[in-house]
């Protein structure tokens, strides 16, 4: 198992040593620096996981080696820790403008130094995993989501969600207004999570596709309310002409114009309540089963697993938007 890489950064060579000692009884791999230039340089170099820093140091202050953590791309998702005697707001205030994640005074307790460690790393699993376009958590935290709410044997209903016809649409307008559509979808998913309660999660698969996790009694609701908003807000997507005819025409590969409806949505639903599933793969494959399947069907549509009925027949429970 990868241990966690530790950066402590502190003049005193009596306080790393006992800093040292704590961290590495919880299992870390400790690096050290005697002052912020030497902290910057070793992060720059080693990647840390989490930056523990005394604020107070010669050469170069901890406020300042923030700052140059926060502006380098290759250190600017580290999580710093800030170790200070001092706790006026102006400090902190000062400490939080240049990036500091976190504050911990002296004299500290190694339990609450631990804790704020480990939630520091929480924070930068999540800021790596996250999506670039829309800040929604990346396959990584997905797939720990899910597998969390196996693991707890929770049932639960997942949603994929994919746009059909993006591709012809980020042909015809380009990147930047493709980047629109799949921010509108993003924000309508969050919308109607946030709408059916907290313990929801919205995830970004990667390009037009999403996933959705919510209650079993909510899945269908959720659905269907996400492809009526989706409905109501693409005709706004494109430039008039093309909303009003309901479609456009782009360029093939063979120079020949095709035409292509507006965009609209496939929803495949799987909820642990009706399909049995044990494993991450298995709910995968069946939601991409279903994908497919509906991927077949005009217009927006959401597209369930087989119901069993107590006669032993089964059924598709779909739903097409109006």
């Amino acid at each position: 198992m990868t241990k966690n890489r530790i950066l402590i950064a502190d003049d005193e060579p009596n306080i790393r040593a006992v800093l040292r000692m704590h961290l590495e009884l919880e299992g870390c791999e400790v690096l050290e620096a005697g002052d912020g230039r030497e902290a910057v340089e070793v992060a720059e170099r080693t990647h840390p996981d989490v930056i523990v820093m005394d604020l107070m140091m010669p050469r170069m202050d901890g406020f300042e080696a923030a700052h140059l953590l926060r502006e380098s791309f290759a250190t600017r998702h580290i999580p710093i820790i800030m170790l200070t005697a001092v706790v006026d707001k102006e400090t902190r205030l000062r400490g939080l403008t240049d990036g500091v994640n976190d504050f911990l005074t002296k004299p500290y307790e190694p339990k609450e130094l631990f804790l704020r460690i480990r939630n520091a790393l929480r924070w930068s699993q999540v800021q790596r995993a996250a999506n670039p376009l829309t800040g929604l958590p990346g396959n990584l935290s997905i797939n720990e989501e899910i597998q969390r709410r196996l693991t707890q044997q929770r049932h639960f209903s997942l949603l994929q969600v994919d746009i059909d016809f993006f591709k012809a649409y980020n042909d015809h307008y380009g990147y930047a207004r493709g980047d629109q559509a799949i921010q509108t979808l993003s924000r309508i998913l969050i919308e109607v999570a946030g709408r059916r309660g907290s313990g929801n999660f919205v995830g970004h698969i990667g390009g037009d596709d999403f996933v959705v996790l919510t209650d079993p009694e909510h899945g269908d609701l959720v659905g269907q309310e996400i492809l009526d908003r989706f409905n109501a807000a693409v005709g706004s997507l494109y430039d008039p002409e093309d909303a009003a005819a309901g479609f456009i025409e782009v360029m093939s590969r063979r120079h020949a114009l095709e035409r292509f409806p507006l965009m609209s949505l496939t929803i495949a639903l799987v909820s642990t309540d009706r399909a049995q599933v044990s494993h991450l793969a298995q709910l995968t494959d069946i939601a991409q089963e279903l994908k497919t399947h509906g991927k077949g069907i005009p217009g927006s549509v959401l597209v369930g697993e087989r119901r069993r009925h107590p006669d032993g027949s089964s059924s598709d429970a779909e739903r097409h938007a109006a």
